[in-house]
């Protein structure tokens, strides 16, 4: 076939543009980028060749070759991995739509010189960091049994494709190197950067050096750069806290140390390695909902697959890390890999001891745990919803606003059935959207009274989560706006001498469900409440916001009167002297109007609100 000329993606012109011009410093990560894609080439092959073993050619030699020509100003990494097709080329060095360019310019606008390098690599365009150094990029790249292709490009807004020799399979990358970046040919620089970042990848490293034989003579040996034992596997006395951090910087390009380094061997029906890292703060790639990220795999230290999601469960996406075992065969499709007896153990075995981990870390290091959990919260809460398994393990690790928390501070349910008085039997709550808002409510007074503590529930899960679980240990878990007051019922009596006020509250509002007289209120005239098993108000509104008010039934409440309000008393004389007094009908609306004012809903028909209370105002 032969050369071509063709233009860039859109998308892909502006990233290269912000790529040149804007990330200069932490220039040398484009090195550990380029090795990591070689790295993940030779790992495709391995894998695929352990059932089409043409594929190898003969070379089953891993290796990833440095070499640095000074007279030609060139570095080039040259890799024997799975190689890259003519329609691969186009595919992944023509575009990268697939890799979330969209996201990564947006992301790149509200960042600050100095971080933008952390945000290589997380959005996939890591090949593209070449043009920080280089003003030419040539790849020449060929698969097994295929022909050789050059992709040329000097990152302006076009490339050249064109069909070459290339006698072995893989992949060169060779970089035209700047006047100003002719430091990268140096064999001191590109050791250190090989030694940051690319210590413990499992293939060798290596560079061609110059030196002398015996005789004098100059000679090019190659020299292996990188450790290469792979960590997981290396006994925890003999790694430093250095190198467990290198390494996840190596794993999940985050610039940051890992909150939290688990590694552990696990013996028994099943055996396996595995080196885990809680991060510190929620990855990139976790800011949109489609994001699938998991551990990587390996199998008898051959690669299997990273993001591998049937290592944990989704609600844990957030780990980062690696397991190797020898007892899962190398030989099945990865259907029957995820459906495996030995890999469910694994699952087991590993979301135990995360939990395990962030129950340790709540307990003796609260403070971080309260950072963990302000941004990887939600993710618990989706396990709370989801595992039943490990409900209990998952209700510890969730913390609440409450009535006897400061603003800022935050209650497990363990410290709050803890702190019960003994009248008390089960665990309240309250669901909205701001504490200041909850602490307001009508629907606390009644539980002040009693030193009845009361959970608000703030993040919009909250209110589904409590609702999934129903029970914490043997408390139940009992919404105060659903239901009635359990602090005793109102006497036959009272509940007699209202009856009028209360009919005419019925027969007026047809929008409640019913109405009553309560011992909730203390305070308060009225208050709105659900019927048990009926959506609360904040549920309600939470579907709405969520455009589900077209299947959204028509929700009905309780309409709760306070028998010891002066207003209250003053509307029973008045509805048992005369249940049809005009005056009544404006009362009782306004009273509803009021109720629906404090749960933070909207009053249906604001003008004829206020034309009441006009009214009321004008009376004598």
């Amino acid at each position: 076939m032969s050369a071509e000329t063709m233009q860039f993606k859109t998308e892909l012109k502006q990233l290269l543009h912000l790529i040149i011009h804007s990330l200069y410093s932490h220039k040398d990560i484009f090195l550990r980028e380029l090795i990591s894609n070689a790295s993940d080439a030779i790992d495709t092959v391995r894998f695929q060749s352990l059932t089409n073993e043409s594929l190898l050619e003969g070379d089953g030699d891993w290796k990833i070759k440095l070499i640095a020509d000074e007279a030609a100003g060139t570095l080039t990494i040259s890799d024997n991995g799975i190689g890259m097709s003519r329609e691969t080329i186009v595919e992944h060095l023509g575009t990268i739509a697939k890799s979330g360019t969209r996201a990564f310019l947006e992301k790149l606008k509200e960042t600050s010189a100095q971080q933008r390098p952390d945000l290589i690599g997380q959005f996939g365009v890591g090949f593209y960091s070449a043009f920080m150094v280089a003003d030419k990029v040539a790849v020449r790249s060929r698969m097994a049994g295929g022909e050789g292709v050059e992709w040329v490009s000097d990152g302006q807004g076009e490339y050249t494709l064109d069909s070459v020799p290339k006698e072995k399979r893989g992949t060169d990358v060779v970089l035209h190197l700047k006047a100003d970046d002719k430091d990268f040919l140096k064999s001191w620089k590109l050791r250190e950067i090989v030694k940051r970042y690319s210590d413990f990848v499992e293939h060798p490293i290596v560079l061609d050096v110059e030196t002398e034989d015996e005789s004098k003579a100059k000679v090019v040996k190659e020299e292996t750069l990188n450790a290469r034992q792979a960590l997981w596997l290396r006994s925890k006395s003999e790694i430093t806290s250095e190198q467990y951090e290198e390494f996840y910087k190596h794993l999940t390009h985050d610039y940051d140390k890992p909150l939290k380094t688990v590694h552990y061997n696990a013996e028994g029906s099943v055996e396996f390695r595995a080196l885990l890292y809680i991060p510190a703060h929620r990855p990139m790639d976790l800011m949109y909902a489609d994001s699938n990220k998991g551990l990587h795999l390996y199998i008898q230290r051959v690669f299997i697959m990273d993001d591998c999601e049937t290592l944990l469960p989704r609600y844990l996406r957030f780990v980062r890390g690696v397991v190797d075992s020898p007892d899962l065969p190398l030989n099945v499709s990865r259907e029957l890999l995820q459906q495996s007896a030995p890999l469910e153990k694994i699952k087991t075995n590993l979301t135990n001891k995360v939990l395990s981990t962030l129950d340790e870390l709540k307990r003796k290091e609260n403070e971080q745990y309260i950072k963990f959990y302000e941004e990887m919260g939600p993710f618990l809460k989706e396990g709370a919803c989801q595992d039943w398994s490990n409900k209990e393990k998952l209700a510890d690790l969730l913390l609440f606003d409450s009535t006897k928390t400061d603003a800022g501070k935050f209650t497990t349910l363990a410290d709050y059935v803890e702190r019960m008085p003994g009248d008390q039997t089960e665990i309240y709550y309250l669901a909205g959207t701001q504490r200041d808002l909850l602490l307001q409510s009508p629907l606390l007074e009644g539980y002040k009274e009693k030193n009845w503590e009361v959970l608000l529930l703030t993040d919009a899960p909250d209110e589904i989560v409590f609702e999934s679980l129903g029970l914490y240990k043997t408390k139940h878990l009992k919404a105060i706006d659903k239901g009635g007051f359990d602090a005793g019922k109102v006497d036959d009596e009272t509940q007699k001498k209202f009856a009028p006020l209360v009919d005419a509250i019925k027969s007026k509002v047809p929008e409640l469900k019913d109405a009553r007289v309560s011992k909730r209120l203390k305070e308060s005239a009225v208050v709105l409440v659900a019927d048990e098993g009926d959506m609360s108000a904040n549920m309600e509104r939470l579907m709405r916001r969520m455009g589900r008010d077209k299947a959204l039934p028509e929700q009905k409440r309780i309409l709760e009167v306070n028998p010891e309000h002066p207003m209250i008393a003053k509307l029973q004389r008045l509805a048992t002297l005369d249940a049809n007094d005009a005056r009544l009908d404006g009362f009782v609306r306004l009273l509803y109007d009021q109720a629906l004012i404090s749960e933070g809903s909207k009053v249906k028909d604001p003008q004829a609100f206020a034309q009441r209370l006009n009214e009321l105002m004008l009376r004598d």
